[in-house]
């Protein structure tokens, strides 16, 4: 599978240095894509800037078509999207399936949402005066995508940038671009004009560098690590870009002792073993209650024991390979250092490796206390740690003490003590009682050093829009 370049409505980059792209469960080669870099990204931002006059002119409705046509598409190639995205990244098949449709969820959305993208009028302070409020597109926008959601990450930051009236330019992950590339051919084959979606792999250092100092681009927005997102702000500054950052979360589960353990299981299982852990937004460290501490722990085995791991394309499988060695690594550093600290493994604790693809199988930690290395770093992997805590504020606690804040989690069937915890959680996204918050439809994006922005819902379009403000003489 050849995959190529999308620059101004023609595919380009078989002359060039391929990259190769693997199946994480099997080793085995699924494509290559070109390797890019600064010229192959001039082009593309040229060329959506040259489109921007005339796709911004369109009404909201004409774009919205597009977009719709997008979605359809999305939707009819369902099982193709997702077989590929499994083959490139590794996530169960059913996992797979679920992305795309949450990925055609804010095409769908952001159709709508650009049809009311409004303006409004201030009452003026003297008479002969008019004063009005107008949104318009912010330009061309350059977007940088991460590995573990490779269509989900792409659609919300392309769907409400094409609605606004912006055209973009993305440099899909270096692991999982396959994915990233068909869906640019759907946008394509739905009659997206040429220069207003463009698409360039190979080489980060130079791709970002070209987006980042190009003046064409007006708007950058990224997902990945927080480390990447410091040096993404300080090269945004030199030609005052407007950037949005979904950064890196250490997210912590509050399980209060008035909860249905029973729910609270299966939230928990939701959040920190889907995609094996690989998300930043699932549960890294988890809080329980003394009253209920055992019995949680016990019935969270019973269930996470049922859990299998193997090829995403095979029936039955729950969790999938590691995306590459160095994640695995991590994964065992983390339990090594709990395990000989004094924490106890109840399920899990050990990983393997099978033709040069890394699997872990998933673990539950308890007798975890504060100073463990997987309490204060992000781990990415199937691995659930739980520390004992006596009080409501004793967790809360613990759970704000971190620089990051994108995703918590509490479960509590007491409305006074849930909003208690909510409210004092310093965290962009709260699941009350929910291990699977996001949707098109809500805000997703972080506080502190997660980053700066919202994706989704309104939020997620006016990232996309500038505020002009004209006062006119009568």
């Amino acid at each position: 599978m050849e995959k190529f370049h999308y620059i101004n409505g023609e595919w380009t980059g078989q002359d060039l240095e391929k990259l190769e792209v693997n199946n994480p469960a099997t080793g085995e080669l699924v494509g290559t894509v070109p390797v890019g870099g600064k010229s192959e990204t001039k082009k593309a931002i040229d060329a959506a800037h040259q489109a921007f006059p005339a796709w911004s002119s369109l009404t909201a409705y004409e774009r919205s078509s597009y977009l719709k046509k997008l979605h359809g598409l999305m939707m009819d190639h369902e099982d193709e999207l997702a077989e590929l995205m499994t083959l490139e990244m590794g996530k169960p098949l059913h996992e797979s399936k679920g992305e795309v449709a949450y990925s055609a969820s804010f095409v769908e959305w952001f159709a709508e949402e650009g049809k009311r993208v409004y303006g409004r009028t201030i009452p003026p302070h003297n008479k002969g005066r008019m004063m009005e409020v107008r949104k318009q597109p912010v330009g061309v926008v350059g977007a940088i995508t991460p590995w573990n959601f490779p269509a989900a990450m792409i659609a919300r930051k392309l769907a409400p940038a094409l609605a606004a009236g912006c055209t973009f330019v993305v440099k899909p992950p270096s692991a999982t671009p396959l994915t990233a590339v068909r869906l640019v051919e759907l946008c394509e084959e739905a009659g997206i004009p040429k220069g207003v979606v463009n698409l360039v792999t190979g080489k980060s250092s130079e791709v970002a560098g070209e987006l980042m100092s190009n003046p064409h681009v007006r708007k950058m927005t990224f997902t990945g690590s927080t480390e990447v997102g410091k040096k993404l702000m300080e090269q945004a500054a030199e030609t005052v870009k407007n950037i949005s950052l979904e950064l890196g979360g250490h997210a912590p589960i509050i399980v209060l002792d008035d909860a249905d353990i029973d729910k609270a299981v299966d939230g928990v299982i939701a959040s920190k073993f889907r995609n094996g852990g690989q998300t930043c937004i699932c549960g890294n460290r988890v809080y329980v209650q003394e009253k209920i501490y055992e019995e949680f722990i016990s019935k969270f085995a019973d269930k996470t024991k049922e859990l299998k791991v193997g090829n995403g394309l095979e029936k039955g499988t729950d969790i999938g390979p590691m995306i590459d060695k160095d994640g695995y690594e991590k994964v065992e550093k983390h339990v090594q250092n709990a395990l000989s600290q004094g924490a106890e493994c109840v399920v899990g604790g050990e990983g393997y490796e099978e033709n040069g693809s890394y699997f872990y199988r998933p673990t539950i930690l308890k007798d975890v206390t504060p100073g463990m290395l997987i309490m204060n770093e992000e781990t990415f992997g199937p691995v659930a740690p739980i520390q004992k805590v006596k009080t409501d504020e004793e967790a809360i606690k613990y759970a704000n003490q971190t620089p990051f804040g994108l995703a918590a989690y509490v479960f509590s069937e007491s409305v006074r003590r849930g909003n208690h915890v909510v409210n004092a959680l310093d965290y962009g996204i709260v699941g009350w009682n929910d291990g699977v918050p996001s949707a098109a439809q809500a805000p997703f994006g972080g506080m502190k050093q997660s980053g700066i922005g919202r994706e989704g819902g309104h939020e997620g379009i006016e990232a996309y829009l500038e505020t002009k403000y004209v006062s006119i003489g009568l």
